[in-house]
């Protein structure tokens, strides 16, 4: 017999399983040459009482050669080394040799895609990263989440539905987020007024792609969140900016545009807007929506961060309010979760869901259905509210926090108004400290900066109190040594 000891490798130390590295050093031993084809390879019980395993974990590896084509179980009978082994050459067909072929540009035409404009500091290598407002993923339930998802992947009948109707997103899913929406939202919808997709971005994509194209007019904040710009820029769409300030986006401004020339869409972030984190007031949500009706222009409303408020409760979704059915409602659980989560979702009427769908179906045939009706099971449960109550609290108490170091250290370099909710600051740096020059500093990566404005957001949730200030203390250093220079 062969020393297959020496042939199979097996470190009981590895995360890899046992049967798993008996597969993998009898692959290797063939493609080697030491074990030819046609060689007869141990019975399941030799083979274990060999290597001192389990006689399941020999027939393990066996089925997984098997399926691969490596060997040939005749049941009863023998396990042989395949006459034919899963490893082709590939033949060449051309005469030419082009071993760098793709180091040259792409030569024959296409469309240039826009950058969106976010800045990124990257040159750091430093742990202190200061993000544009995520969630703490510490803090996250993630754990059940995963369990949820691992419970559904057992179970025949949770399997068949994970693959059903995901292009829309799974029944369920959007089954629990018409009760959740209704009583967290005041949204009166049905399961067939709901999208789910990857993320926010991916709704203001499908729907931008939907309503705009090169004859069509719509207004977006200045500042604005940057990649929904090159969504709607993408479009061909002419866009105009109008100013946002401490009210939200300037709603007289809007109508004032309205009575020249046609407009087809307004994108409006209602709370936190992005970057400015500043909230839509009363008074101009109700006049942005009277605009709606009389000029009959398609709101896409933007809620991304609607669920942490801090002073007070959170203003009710324009989508919430009497329209004519051409409000857009955008929403994303990356924010609560995590934003590798990549999880969103579309309101709208029904018709124009369906045609979202479609266009969707055509490059993404629907997301994971498993996770989908995971987190359906968090929120049934209650599990989701749980999380924000307690992620509320703790964001809450970090904000306060940045807030009085900011004051402390950073006072005689910077403004900011505190935000009534939300993840991030809004920092705005003097005029004499460009922020071009700051962004790039040893020690400290900030991950989304705004040259135009100056600015940068401070996201606070993902800190937490050394965090915080063992980030500020960095760039109150940063500042110090840049004023000595002025």
């Amino acid at each position: 017999m062969l020393p297959y000891d020496r042939i199979i490798n097996i470190d009981r130390d590895l995360k890899i399983p046992v049967y798993r590295q008996i597969a993998v050093s009898i692959t290797n031993a063939i493609r080697n040459g030491v074990l030819k084809a046609g060689t007869h390879l141990p019975g399941s019980r030799e083979l274990a009482n060999f290597l001192d395993v389990h006689r399941k974990t020999v027939i393990a590896a066996y089925e997984e050669l098997n399926a691969q084509d490596w060997i040939v179980v005749t049941p009863r009978k023998h396990v042989a080394v395949s006459e034919h082994i899963p490893v082709l050459k590939p033949r060449n067909w051309s005469n030419l040799v082009p071993p760098k072929a793709y180091r040259n540009n792409f030569s024959l035409p296409f469309r240039i895609v826009e950058k969106n404009g976010l800045v990124s500091n990257i040159t750091s290598a430093s742990d202190i990263v200061i993000d544009d407002g995520h969630p703490d993923t510490r803090l996250s339930p993630i754990d059940n989440l995963l369990k949820n998802y691992r419970m559904l992947t057992t179970r025949k009948h949770a399997i068949k539905d994970a693959h059903i109707g995901t292009a829309q997103g799974t029944l369920k899913l959007r089954e629990e987020l018409v009760a959740y929406l209704s009583e967290t939202r005041g949204l009166s919808i049905t399961s067939e007024n709901l999208l789910i997709t990857h993320g926010a971005q991916m709704s203001i994509y499908l729907s931008s792609q939907l309503l705009l194209h090169n004859s069509t007019t719509m207004i977006i904040g200045k500042p604005n969140y940057p990649i929904a710009n090159s969504a709607f820029k993408e479009t061909g769409s002419k866009i105009i900016e109008v100013n946002v300030d401490d009210n939200g986006i300037d709603v007289n401004a809007i109508e004032n545009i309205c009575k020249k020339k046609k407009i087809d869409a307004v994108y409006v972030i209602p709370h936190h807007h992005y970057p400015t984190t500043v909230t839509l007031s009363v008074e101009r949500r109700m006049k942005l929506l009277e605009l709606s009706n009389e000029f009959s222009f398609t709101i896409i409303e933007d809620d991304y961060d609607y669920d942490y408020h801090y002073s007070s409760s959170p203003y009710l979704p324009l989508a919430s309010a009497g329209h004519n059915g051409n409000v857009i409602y955008i929403g994303s659980f990356s924010k609560l979760l995590d934003p590798a989560i990549r999880i969103g979702f579309m309101v709208a009427p029904k018709n124009f869901i369906i045609q979202c769908t479609a266009l969707r179906n055509a490059i993404d045939v629907g997301g994971d259905g498993y996770m989908q009706n995971a987190l359906a099971m968090m929120i049934k449960e209650g599990e989701l509210k749980r999380h924000i109550k307690k992620a509320k609290k703790i964001y809450h108490d970090r904000r306060d926090i940045l807030d009085s170091l900011l004051k402390e250290k950073l006072d005689q370099y910077i403004t900011y108004s505190l935000p009534t909710g939300g993840m991030a600051i809004w920092v705005k740096l003097l005029s004499q400290y460009p922020i071009s020059e700051l962004a790039v500093m040893t020690g400290l990566k900030i991950k989304q900066i705004n040259i135009e404005q100056n600015a940068f957001r401070f996201g606070f949730a993902s800190m937490d109190e050394m965090e915080l200030k063992n980030a500020v203390e960095q760039l109150a250093y940063q500042f110090r040594k840049a004023h000595l220079l002025i």
